[in-house]
């Protein structure tokens, strides 16, 4: 394998790691703060480190005039609805089951690949996506195979799938132009934009009136540097190498590093179940790599994002 290919593959493995993480330090968060709350500072926070970074090596670009939208409409798809059905999401369904469903994200975003990038679709890509889908069902199931859930939780979850699919597919047309710092300050500056009425609606009152919680603020601040940062330099890192397609197959690991890390930090349950279950996924993910060796035909080759990235 080569350095740059193991570093692609490094990089959507580190995103996995760090959004699973997330799971874990919005409950955490909650223990103090509402849910608007937490996601205010977490965007904010990251983007006065990002933005500084970016300054400090003089790599934050101006946007062209008719990239502007673009950027806007990035911001509202994620961090905007993403968070909104996250981290609501997460107040009425556990950690694991909400990881679940987003590692269904896989398994939408091949046809809006297609249909936006006529990106090709290999069977044997598509059979290690469904193979560890399988894995995840294994992970979330109960020992009767019942899934018991929220239906407003599932809901917004799946609000959030749809709109990361929404998200990749806008800034795949802005990786060619713009780096990895300028992409992520813009995007959670924007963002913080977004959520700002809202919060102001809905929890800044809750906010004053309530103490200072250290262990919830620190989940925050975990998010922000972890998950809103670096998780997002490394996920774009990955689709200009990769591809949308294959950079999110990798998401399917997300619901594995949930189940593993609430064992251990959340005391949830993990049984012999779960334990063959997180066994297919990590199957399936590998599967879904595996590309038969042909001879090279540029004509044939998929179109790959050579510019700088975003986070």
């Amino acid at each position: 394998m080569k350095n740059k290919d193991f570093l692609a593959y490094a990089s959507a493995l580190g995103a996995a790691f760090f959004w699973s993480f997330s799971f874990i330090w919005f409950k955490i968060a909650y223990q103090g703060y509402g849910p608007i709350t937490v996601v205010i500072f977490r965007l904010a926070i990251s983007a006065v480190l990002i933005t500084a970074i970016a300054l400090l090596m003089k790599r934050l670009q101006k946007p062209e005039k008719k990239d502007i939208w673009l950027f806007i409409l990035m911001a509202f798809f994620e961090p905007f609805l993403y968070f909104i059905g996250e981290s609501y999401g997460l107040i009425y369904i556990s950690s694991t089951v909400a990881a679940v469903i987003v590692a269904t994200i896989p398994l939408f975003s091949p046809v809006a690949a297609w249909f936006f990038f006529r990106e090709k679709v290999r069977w044997m890509n598509a059979l290690g996506l469904l193979f560890s889908f399988l894995g995840v069902g294994l992970v979330v199931l109960n020992g009767a195979f019942q899934f018991d859930a929220s239906p407003l939780g599932v809901g917004l979850e799946f609000m959030a799938v749809f709109a990361a699919i929404a998200y990749s597919i806008v800034l795949r047309k802005l990786v060619g132009k713009y780096n990895t710092l300028t992409i992520l300050a813009y995007q959670n500056v924007i963002g913080v934009v977004f959520f700002l009425p809202v919060w102001l609606s809905l929890e800044v009152k809750d906010f004053v009136h309530q103490p200072f919680h250290e262990e919830a603020f620190r989940a925050i601040i975990f998010l922000a540097v972890f998950a809103s940062t670096l998780a997002f330099v490394f996920f774009t890192q990955s689709i200009r190498h990769l591809g949308v397609n294959r950079s999110n197959t990798f998401i399917n690991l997300i619901p594995v590093f949930v189940a593993i890390l609430s064992f251990f930090i959340l005391k949830d349950s993990l049984g012999v179940q779960q334990v063959v279950g997180i066994v297919i996924v990590v199957s399936g993910l590998f599967l879904a790599q595996i590309r038969r060796k042909r001879k090279r035909n540029p004509e044939l080759e998929p179109i790959e994002i050579t510019t700088q990235r975003k986070g």
